[in-house]
């Protein structure tokens, strides 16, 4: 029932080399003129609400919701789901506090939106660097699941051809943020957002009707086959190794809900809109969206864990990475048709394109502020700032598909939730105290981005996600010292804390001017500029 060998194999290599195909095609077709820089870094606003909120949507359902997170909602069932719904408070999150605000004080990238309160050189290089930081491990992670995922799909062994699927995919995330800018990847997400959710309804209604229709058999079923019995409906089993099983569940529910609403390739999409009114209603539909996929990403995970078993799941990847794949082809029974091989064959390439889209949206973030934050002077000429934009994509690309090539065969759970708490611990308390607080200074911005960012990187090396594990980074070693899988419990505060310290330090004369600064701009910032942005 588990096998994907047969027609859904060559089905799945046409599908695969036709969305390539489409996609490059998109690209060209939607690529941006050679001077407009709008155009390239916000795609010159032309999405309607709905494609905008379809792209956002896509940009958070990545490779790491669809197989981390099912994967944890297969073998640990209600942690996985309580997971699941973090990726939509975050959503909330930025959709109520944030997404305006961003909307009227940022053009292009982050440094943009920090730097329109505290201008300077310093906060646009550093604004880069933690863009750079939190957004690299993930596109590691999502490039490296291409390769497992082409694998596991159509059956490669050879550690080679992962390494060619892995350079080709590279080759493909550098082309679409070079040559499409915002509009041809937002174009990408779109296409992967309906058919990811197309099949998935499909796929999460087949399993339904196996099972009567009621979500209630389903939970029980999985419950019995899960290994865990009654467990798999309660909390605390994803970290029923850990010393503080409650505390570890609020750090990663923390990561997730501020990391991911503050990640720089989602906070992009926030100036493509056309005014405020545009950016409520996007977000709209992408809450919409996402809460739709969350339901049927649940459905579909849960169902293979009532299928096949959780042992089965565990076999196939220990962190049930590929639970998502094996719950769609549970659902078509043991022999598949020629239209369920088609079906199938969908799910397969839903899950390619969003690979291949996330990587290309955080590619242009990353190209993005690159090229406009350091690269980029005030009196840099359009041709030649969109010239280094292009140049960016490929000095970002090539190490990631480096790196990615080299961490193939680790676990990668790490880097993932390194970009979360990273997102959570160093931008997240940046933009609020920017956007909220009249006294915040250059100092505590500065502070705030730093201290955020060190304080993961040295907690997140004393993680059982690196050390310390059979599933960890590097499972030989053992110098795990944190508590906690997340750093985010602590790493969050440091952020928030080390903002305040350097404000308050900063001395009363940088008080003074910067909420004068504040007082000036606060217009702008609670209703939007008096006239539409154009450049």
């Amino acid at each position: 029932m588990t096998d994907f060998g047969g027609a859904a194999q060559s089905w799945s290599l046409v599908a695969f080399c036709s969305v390539v195909t489409l996609t490059l095609l998109l690209c060209v077709v939607t690529g941006p003129d050679r001077d407009d820089l709008d155009e390239f870094y916000t795609g010159y606003r032309f999405l309607s609400p709905l494609r905008n909120g379809l792209a956002i949507a896509g940009d958070y359902i990545s490779a790491a919701t669809v197989l981390t997170v099912g994967g944890i909602i297969a073998l640990c069932g209600y942690d996985g789901v309580v997971l699941a719904l973090s990726t939509l408070l975050s959503l909330l999150l930025l959709m109520f506090l944030l997404a305006e605000p961003l909307h009227h004080t940022g053009r292009f990238t982050m440094g943009d939106a920090l730097g329109r309160r505290m201008p300077g050189r310093a906060v646009r290089i550093t604004a880069c660097a933690v863009t750079l930081a939190s957004l690299l491990p993930m596109m590691v992670v999502q490039l490296a699941g291409v390769g497992q995922l082409l694998a596991y799909v159509l059956g490669f062994t050879d550690s080679s051809m992962r390494t060619g699927c892995i350079v080709g995919a590279g080759t493909l995330m550098i082309t679409y943020a070079a040559i499409g800018g915002m509009r041809g990847t937002a174009l990408i997400q779109i296409l992967k957002t309906v058919i990811l959710l197309g099949s998935g309804l499909i796929v999460a209604a087949l399993i339904l009707h196996t099972f009567g229709w009621s979500p209630r058999t389903l939970f029980q079923s999985a419950a019995r086959n899960s290994g865990a019995g009654e467990k798999y409906l309660r909390y605390g089993l994803q970290f029923r190794d850990g010393k503080y099983r409650a505390l570890d569940m609020v750090s990663t529910q923390c990561a997730i809900v501020l990391g991911g609403a503050c990640l720089p390739h989602v906070t992009m999409r926030m100036y493509t809109a056309g005014n405020a009114r545009q950016v409520r209603r996007a977000m709209s539909w992408a809450v919409s969206a996402v809460a739709l996929f969350v339901a049927v990403m649940t459905i579909v995970a849960v169902g293979a864990t009532a299928l096949i078993g959780g042992k089965t799941i565990a076999a196939a990847d220990p962190r049930g990475s590929t639970a998502y794949l094996l719950g769609a082809r549970a659902a078509f029974g043991p022999d598949l048709s020629r239209a369920e091989s088609l079906l199938f064959t969908t799910v397969t390439t839903a899950i390619f394109l969003t690979l291949l889209a996330s990587v290309a949206s955080m590619t242009l973030a990353c190209a993005n502020s690159l090229a406009h934050d350091i690269a980029a002077r005030s009196d840099t000429p359009p041709l030649r700032e969109m010239a280094l934009a292009r140049l960016a994509a490929l000095a970002v690309g090539i190490p990631v598909i480096l790196l990615a090539v080299i961490a193939q065969h680790r676990s990668l759970q790490p880097l993932a939730i390194l970009s979360f708490c990273l997102g959570a611990s160093a931008i997240a308390p940046a933009l609020v105290y920017s956007l909220f607080w009249r006294r915040y200074t250059r100092a505590g911005l500065l502070c705030t981005l730093i201290g955020g960012t060190v304080s993961v990187l040295v907690l997140m090396t004393g993680t059982t996600l690196v050390s310390g594990t059979p599933q960890s980074a590097f499972p030989e070693a053992d110098f795990n010292w944190f508590p906690f899988t997340t750093t985010a419990l602590v790493s969050v505060p440091a952020g928030f804390l080390s903002g305040l310290l350097g404000t308050v330090l900063s001395g009363r004369k940088a008080k003074r001017r910067e909420r004068n600064r504040y007082e000036a701009i606060e217009p702008v910032l609670l209703a939007g500029p008096s006239r539409p942005k154009n450049g």
